[in-house]
């Protein structure tokens, strides 16, 4: 008797496994997604003191002389203990950023496991990096698209806005999926057309798309073009979908897409499956390369604090 399983669409399968719960999932479920997305931020900010990172700042730039007639504010006391001098600190000119985040909601990115997928995992990094946006007083708004752009608001800065995106992404959390296709070539030639100020667009996807992969990079370029820097979450479950890692023993796959079903035993196809997402992968990289995308693999069983850390380093190399 075959085991039932889920797929997305031919060669690129899925499979129901069993996973450890994170332990924010208690947060979220005692204060809701924005105390989740605080501890989240709380947590990875605490970390950067303990890495190689100690000491990044996106607004700090250098000490001087602390000269009379100064304000006492910006003096650095460890400082003045140290050395028995006064110098104050000099911070960078703040240049308010505006940011979107792109956030496929297609049923592809529910799997593998409810409570445990790729949707769950980016609507919890797309909260943390609102909040991380809302603390740096920058502006941030939402996208939610499938087959269309669902929904698009604003990119604003405001507490009001940004606890309206948390109500968003929450609701969509307890949304189940529907059997439709993902759109993603569509979808981004809307926002590259709707966007009218230079902005950051982070973006969630798996970008598993019927589209010609050209047409894909086309609508990537689109976002170029028009001035956006592009910053693409590439959101796999890295052990079923790139290294097809099952028992051997056969399944019945289902495509989450259009509810298709195909029985086989995962060993009869692993390489050949393996060499094609491989292919995929690797060009959807090369190009965003290309185009000066910053590409970033992420899988979604791994930190969030993965995500949080690329967003840095994409704003560190914007200024």
């Amino acid at each position: 008797m075959p085991i039932k399983i889920t797929v997305r669409k031919p060669f690129l399968f899925y499979i129901f496994v069993t996973v450890t719960p994170i332990n924010f999932e208690d947060v979220r479920r005692a204060g809701g997604l924005e105390l989740l997305a605080k501890q989240m931020v709380e947590g990875f900010i605490t970390g950067l003191h303990k890495s190689p990172y100690h000491g990044f700042s996106v607004e700090f730039a250098e000490h001087r002389l602390y000269n009379e007639g100064q304000s006492i504010r910006h003096i650095d006391w460890k400082v003045f203990a140290r050395t028995d001098r006064l110098y104050t600190k000099q911070y960078e000119e703040e240049t308010n950023l505006r940011c979107l985040i792109a956030l496929d909601c297609s049923p592809s990115m529910y799997y593998p496991k409810p409570g445990h997928n790729k949707i769950r995992f980016s609507i919890y990094a797309a909260a943390a990096l609102a909040h991380l946006l809302g603390h740096q007083r920058d502006a941030v708004g939402l996208a939610l698209f499938s087959d269309g752009l669902d929904e698009l608001t604003a990119i604003k800065s405001t507490p009001a806005h940004l606890n309206k995106l948390y109500k968003t992404l929450d609701q969509k959390l307890n949304t189940p999926p529907t059997l439709k296709p993902t759109r993603i070539t569509e979808v981004l030639h809307t926002l590259a057309e709707k966007i009218h100020k230079r902005s950051l667009v982070i973006i969630f996807s798996d970008m598993f798309e019927d589209e010609n992969e050209e047409e894909v990079f086309k609508a990537l370029q689109h976002l170029k073009h028009n001035k956006h820097e592009v910053l693409l979450f590439h959101i796999t479950d890295h052990n079923t979908e790139l290294a097809f890692d099952f028992e051997e023993r056969p399944y019945e796959f289902i495509d989450l897409e259009s509810g298709d079903k195909i029985k086989l035993n995962p060993a009869e196809v692993k390489d050949k499956f393996i060499h094609q997402l491989n292919l995929i992968h690797s060009g959807l990289k090369m190009k965003c390369n290309q185009l000066k995308i910053d590409f970033i693999s992420a899988n979604a069983q791994r930190d969030y604090f993965e995500v949080l850390q690329a967003y840095l380093i994409k704003r560190a190399k914007m200024r």
